[in-house]
């Protein structure tokens, strides 16, 4: 065995699926020193999780590797749904038009090709097969044990993040309960080509209804980048059906291996269920899966976490697993940094569990509801019922991170931009003074930590450029700041030009007063997952400290 007395690495992260993939790139992209392992030997060539969501591109831009996804992945435009062969009103994917990104899909091997090179950049590669068995927490740090192709190892490193999918070792090794069930149903999946002639860019959804009104048959096509290439879903024939697993540590959800369908048995489903006639072809893969429905009890313990399908596993409807997955890495990750530098406030890491497991229980409540009754069925209109599935309404409004809202609890314009814990919107048409075309907010936030966006009204800096000074020495210089202002006298351009001590940029469309509901001088706070942890109208130095003592603890 090696044997390593010193911690190796900052955080070891276990798996390297997306949401292992996106801990690591974050942590390293932070200057954090992170080892990441998996077991198997190389990549899966298999397009299981496929959508990607607006929220997951807008994070992929906030890291810095969006345009690579961008141009991998193809459009989702929305969905065509057949009954018994009858089309049903067709669902297009509409947001509005101050969201930056659209619906998108893309295999979950480009997904991992293209953040797996993101981390390469910074120098850490992932140990393939290399597992963790094993670990023991103290109060210092975590002992793992891994077998590699070297033999076992024995590693020490200060924080463990479980990204181990549904079977977890970081799970069953904290002793975390995973309650929930399963269905009973199996499913294929297999990659294919398809010779219709649907709409480009939409999915495909047919079923057929028995005499009672129950779904006894579907068919799901998702597009995929290539001419007529789908990920097709549908039930397993009864010679390929085999019975679930049992036991107390079976968890029935995935793919399996030892049964991989033939193009005769999608070809059949086709035959049935197409809402055109069509031959499947080029198949590239296929598997038997199964899904369950299940949360964990908690997020971490100590020194370790969970994340991903190690911590919560429901049906796909929607593409609401690796999306979310991949934002509780986004949200654990700044925090295991600060916690990494000794800047964190106490109750920093906690705070992961508080925000992130509601969201799961959300998402696992709402995906086998849809399962069972269709996207649809929800009760919310349709614009509000976009926006989440969209994962934009996720935030964390309540959480002890984020401020207390006074405006929220009087009152007072709770409908005017977003509250302390709501996700960032973007905004386009700002402006400096070198630079002559419009920026979008997104543009400034880009690659960054927390900021602090001081909002005046008028050309003056006087009071915002010392609230900033002062903010600065407070938060141990891990803040930075820039002023948007509504407008600027041609006299006002040189102070608030370079040689401001705050980087000045102009609202002349006015989208960030709109989009931020603001006229009067106001301070936010963006946090580095792109949420509000602050929202002080007007600004006041007290407000702003008191909420960075619960970010950077009593030193800021």
């Amino acid at each position: 065995m090696v044997h390593s007395e010193a911690a190796t690495a900052d955080v070891l992260v276990a798996g390297a699926g997306p949401v292992g993939l996106t801990a690591a790139a974050e942590l390293r992209r932070r200057g954090i020193s992170c080892r990441i392992v998996d077991r198997l030997p190389a990549r899966l060539p298999y397009a299981k999780a496929v959508g990607i969501q607006p929220r997951t591109l807008e994070i992929w831009d906030r890291m810095g590797f969006v345009r690579a996804a961008l141009e991998a992945a193809v459009p989702m435009r929305g969905q065509l749904t057949y009954v018994n062969g009858v089309e049903q009103p067709r669902l297009d994917l509409v947001l509005p038009p101050e969201v930056p990104y659209r619906f998108a899909a893309l295999p979950q091997y480009e997904t991992e090709r293209i953040i797996e090179g993101f981390l390469e950049g910074f120098g850490t590669r992932v140990e393939r097969g290399s597992e963790l068995v094993s670990f023991v927490q103290d109060a210092d740090g975590v002992t793992c044990r891994l077998t590699t192709p070297a033999g076992e190892e024995e590693v020490r490193t200060r924080f463990l993040v479980g990204c181990d999918g549904a079977h977890s070792v970081v799970r069953k090794g904290l002793g975390l309960a995973f309650e929930g069930g399963a269905f009973p149903e199996e499913y294929m999946l297999a990659d294919v080509e398809l010779d219709w002639d649907l709409p480009y860019g939409y999915a495909v959804r047919a079923m057929h209804h028995d005499a009672g009104g129950a779904v006894d048959d579907v068919l799901v096509c998702i597009p995929l980048p290539g001419a007529c290439r789908y990920r097709v879903s549908m039930p397993v024939p009864p010679e390929l059906s085999t019975a679930a697993p049992t036991g107390a540590d079976a968890v029935a959800h995935g793919l399996e291996g030892g049964r991989a369908p033939e193009l005769r048995h999608i070809q059949a489903v086709v035959d049935r269920m197409s809402p055109q006639p069509a031959t499947a072809s080029a198949l590239r893969w296929s598997s038997v899966f199964r899904i369950s429905h299940r949360l964990v009890d908690r997020y971490g313990r100590g020194r370790v976490f969970v994340a991903g399908d190690a911590a919560h596993i429901h049906p796909p409807t929607g593409a609401q697993g690796m999306n979310t997955g991949i934002q509780d890495a986004w949200n654990l990750a700044w925090k295991l940094a600060l916690a990494v530098e000794g800047a964190g406030a106490p109750g920093l890491l906690a705070s992961y569990d508080a925000e992130r497991r509601p969201v799961g229980q959300e998402v696992v409540g709402r995906t086998v509801r849809q399962a069972a009754e269709g996207v649809q069925a929800d009760p919310e209109d349709a614009d509000t019922l976009m926006m989440r599935q969209a994962q934009l309404l996720v935030g964390y409004r309540g959480s002890p991170l984020v401020q207390a809202d006074p405006q929220a609890e009087d009152g007072a314009g709770t409908g005017a931009g977003p509250r302390p814990g709501d996700r960032a919107p973007d905004c386009g048409g700002l402006s400096g003074h070198i630079a002559a075309y419009p920026m979008r907010l997104y543009d400034l936030l880009r690659g960054r930590e927390h900021m602090l966006l001081l909002y005046g009204p008028g050309p003056e800096l006087d009071g915002l450029a010392e609230l900033a000074s002062v903010v600065r020495g407070h938060a141990q210089s891990r803040v930075e700041v820039c002023a948007i202002l509504a407008e600027a006298r041609p006299e006002a351009e040189a102070d608030a030009g370079p040689a401001a001590p705050v980087p000045v940029y102009r609202d002349g469309r006015g989208e960030f007063a709109r989009m931020y509901g603001v006229r009067e001088p106001a301070a936010f706070v963006v946090r580095p997952d792109g949420y509000l942890g602050a929202r002080l109208c007007p600004p006041t130095l007290s407000g702003l400290e008191a909420h960075f003592r619960t970010v950077f603890g009593s030193g800021s």
